[in-house]
């Protein structure tokens, strides 16, 4: 194993040995429900929010923080209760991410593939590869991703699982692999080929593998912290047991794209909560009225106090879109077919219009009403708008609009992928 890091970080993560040399640092606390994880996620959004600013600013790895938040249970909240977990409701789900997103945004987006990679074991996974991963959840391993691949301008993969006398291997480059820095596994999308056709499936690839190689070199304005940058794979050996159906998943009705977007939606709503508070917080403490308002206060001026009026009837909808949203994937995950899969996949690109507005437009008001003072680096402000306008970009949004007006105008059901 092999991994490189940009000149920035050495000297922080010098002081702390190899990720798979660090077994998790106890088993984690047992989540008992779904009210219960809501508890812990207020808990520990508390103790990230006060460092957040800092961590942005000089690309801190939240090494203590993830450990923490791992060690609370809260990893593991979507394990079935059969195999041990909480098995919560994908509105919890969604509530936790968008807490601690609230508090910090790149914490709030690291476990989602993690918990991405969960579902696409709930649904394709045999028992024994459930058994395996699920066990792993809940003794606190974390799991990354590899799926996304640049350079071309197609979607088609060109990372190759091949089946040879000497065993499964993979090579490969990807890059945006969120929390493929911090992870124990690395679920990476590959394609081999299968009775003459090239077919993708999703290998469970252990951190520590030799061939594999992990470069911190994410470089973007926001959501600085989330590890997203590339993993090579080299000749890497996998077992055969670690590589879990993909495609056929989405060959038939499941909520593996609705759960995916959710946990979007989640991230960028708990980005407008945080951008929400950080305003009123200043303009409270902090700013001063317009001339033009002839009031003492900030908190008096009429027309600031309209701006936050319609910035939290915004939250507000995306808040009570996204809890819809959680219902309906969750009938949906009871009971999958064509038409319960589609309301969900269609209830959650609702929710993501919502909060992708919500997010980009709460962190850019923030300014407006604080005012120029707001704007002074130290404060760290910024990181709002930096990284909604980041995350945002994960997929358009004008194609959910696509997606939402096609459904209810034409009743053409939405497309069964990771993307909406």
């Amino acid at each position: 194993m092999t991994i490189d890091l940009s000149p920035a970080q050495d000297a922080y993560v010098e002081s702390r040995p190899p990720l798979l040399q660090r077994k998790p640092l106890r088993v984690p606390d047992s989540i008992v429900d779904d009210a219960h994880a809501l508890e812990v996620a207020r808990r520990l959004a508390r103790e990230f929010a006060p460092d957040a600013a800092l961590r942005d600013r000089e690309r801190r790895l939240p090494w203590s923080e993830l450990d923490a938040f791992v060690a609370s249970g809260l990893w593991a909240i979507t394990v079935p209760r059969a195999h041990g977990g909480a098995g919560v409701g994908t509105g919890t789900l969604a509530e936790v991410i968008a807490t601690i997103s609230a508090a910090d945004g790149s914490l709030g987006q690291i476990p989602q593939n993690h918990f991405y990679a969960l579902e696409v074991l709930r649904v394709g996974g045999s028992a024994e590869q459930q058994r395996f991963f699920y066990d792993r959840a809940l003794a606190g391993e974390r799991f990354g991703n590899a799926l996304a691949e640049i350079g071309h301008k197609d979607f088609k993969r060109r990372t190759r699982l091949t089946r040879a006398r000497d065993g499964w291997h993979i090579d490969g480059r990807k890059f945006y692999c969120t929390g493929a820095l911090y992870a124990h596994w690395i679920p990476t999308l590959v394609v081999t080929e299968e009775e003459g056709a090239d077919v993708t499936r999703l290998a469970f690839v252990p951190r520590d593998a030799d061939g594999v190689t992990v470069t911190d070199d994410w470089d973007g304005f926001g959501q600085r912290v989330t590890g997203s940058g590339s993993v090579t794979f080299e000749h890497v050996h996998v077992e055969p047991e670690w590589v879990v159906p993909f495609q056929s998943s989405f060959e038939r009705p499941t909520t593996i794209g609705p759960v995916a977007q959710i946990m979007h939606a989640a991230i960028d709503l708990g980005q407008a909560r945080g951008a929400f508070v950080a305003a009123l917080d200043f303009v409270r403490e902090q700013s001063r009225p317009w001339i033009d308002a002839n009031v003492a206060r900030a908190t008096d001026d009429p027309l600031t106090i309209a701006q936050f009026g319609d910035m939290a009837v915004r939250l507000r909808a995306a808040e009570a879109l996204l809890r819809r949203a959680g219902r309906i994937v969750d009938a949906a995950q009871a009971a999958p077919d064509e038409q319960s899969v589609a309301q969900a996949s269609i209830a959650v690109a609702e929710a993501r219009a919502a909060t992708t507005t919500a997010s980009l437009d709460a962190g850019s008001r923030l300014f407006e009403l604080a005012g120029t003072a707001a704007t002074l680096d130290d404060l760290g402000l910024d990181r709002f708008w930096r990284n909604a306008r980041t995350h945002t970009l994960h997929d358009p949004v004008r194609w959910k609009y696509h997606a939402i007006g096609n459904f209810y105008l034409n009743g053409k059901l939405p497309p069964r992928h990771g993307a909406l």
